[in-house]
């Protein structure tokens, strides 16, 4: 059974930052696609960042550019979201997301998803 258990939410200053981190267990990583999602209140689910495990290749949305940065943990099947100079239109729920294998391209190719955390950026 594949599990997807983020931790690292919390509330955070506007320029301030956070590291959210997302354990897998239950999946093949090496052929994994693991990505962050963003849910803020009244707006759709939204791609943030994409770690493809088998080459190393990262994408990041536009909004997050120079600002977020995905990576992979030393441990085996752990993903992280470096979030520095934390803007408040960044507040939302933070999904951790995994798809099997190939790369992901939208909400409808993840195959499973985190419970979410919590991110507040708040004066």
């Amino acid at each position: 059974q594949v599990q997807l258990v983020e931790s690292g939410g919390g509330l955070v200053q506007p320029g301030g930052s956070l590291r959210l981190s997302c354990a897998a267990s239950g999946l093949t990583i090496n052929f994994a696609t693991m990505a962050w999602f963003r849910q803020a209140p009244g707006k759709e689910r939204e791609f943030v960042a994409g770690y493809r495990w088998i080459d190393g290749r990262t994408s990041h949305a536009d909004s997050v550019k120079g600002r977020f940065t995905i990576s992979r943990g030393n441990a085996k099947n752990l993903v992280y979201l470096q979030m520095n100079n934390l803007k408040t239109e960044d507040t939302a729920i933070y999904y951790c997301a995994a798809k099997l294998s190939g790369t992901i391209v939208g909400i409808t190719s993840v195959d499973y998803w985190g419970q979410g955390t919590q991110v507040t950026v708040s004066s």
